[in-house]
């Protein structure tokens, strides 16, 4: 069976690519892959609808440019093709984000393994380190934890073999909720739920630690709700941006009792820790 791969260059890539990524998923594309300029999507043929593709609305948004090449992929192995490119990825000396077919490290306390199926979520994008880096210096033994955009759910399984519970990890995206409880299970999480929706689908209960890998604009239109869902005293995390933007996330968090704590960097992408103070 053959594959189409839909090459998109995006000026600027962000958020575009996290946007694109949704929407295309809906369409049938199975896989994604980042580039430098853009996104590389690939779907299989009895899936391909030119029409349906060409209908998406993001393709003539004001606030990014659009172009794409496609071109027919006859089969191939594609585990071999994933594997020639994935390295595993070391957080100091303390976490290693690897795949199945790489040997474990017994000196690294936590050794996680990522099946990403191309996906996001391995570790290697700067904002998913800086978020295991954050998560590395934080005690969260008995806290509950919840994971907004968990893509291959990483960051909550890391959670986990931290001593967090409960946990959820919650993504709009089929393959990220499949991915999800395939990782999870994959590294003796078991306990952690995995649901496939927005946030506002556990608008009714409260946890400890919220954190959100996603992009500034959705960042900034669920930091509502991810107040009222922090419980007192609580933590959220934010990745997923670039330092230009955390001077209107750290404003928007302050109008709803956020307040900013500190923030990291690492290529120009940023994440930040706020703290929802008690009354």
């Amino acid at each position: 069976m053959r594959y189409l791969c839909c090459a998109l260059e995006l000026k600027p890539v962000e958020p575009a690519r996290e946007i694109f990524i949704a929407a295309l998923s809906e369409l049938g594309f199975e896989s994604f892959e980042e580039t430098e300029s853009g996104l590389n999507a690939y779907i299989s043929e009895p899936l391909w609808d030119a029409d349906a593709f060409r209908d998406i609305p993001f393709l003539k948004n004001p606030e990014w440019e659009v172009s794409w090449q496609t071109e027919w992929i006859e089969a191939r192995n594609w585990n071999e093709e994933w594997e020639k490119q994935y390295d595993p990825i070391r957080v100091r000396d303390l976490c290693m984000v690897r795949a199945p077919f790489h040997p474990a490290r017994q000196d690294i306390p936590f050794d996680i393994v990522i099946s990403p199926k191309m996906s996001f979520g391995t570790g290697h994008h700067q904002t998913t380190y800086l978020m295991l880096d954050y998560l590395l210096d934080m005690e969260l033994g008995g806290k509950s934890v919840l994971d907004v955009g968990s893509g291959t759910a990483v960051l909550a399984i890391l959670a986990g073999m931290k001593g967090a519970s409960p946990i959820t990890a919650i993504d709009i995206d089929s393959w990220a909720f499949e991915n999800g409880r395939e990782n999870t299970a994959r590294n003796g999480q078991e306990d952690i739920e995995v649901l496939k929706g927005e946030v506002g689908a556990v608008k009714d209960r409260q946890f400890d630690v919220v954190m959100a890998n996603i992009n500034k604009n959705v960042l900034l239109a669920d930091l509502n709700t991810y107040a009222k869902i922090l419980k007192d005293e609580g933590i959220l995390l934010l990745s997923g941006f670039y330092r230009r933007d955390l001077p209107d996330l750290h404003k928007t968090a302050l109008k709803f009792g956020l307040s900013y704590l500190e923030n990291r960097e690492l290529d120009d992408w940023t994440a930040a820790r706020f703290l929802k103070k008690a009354p």
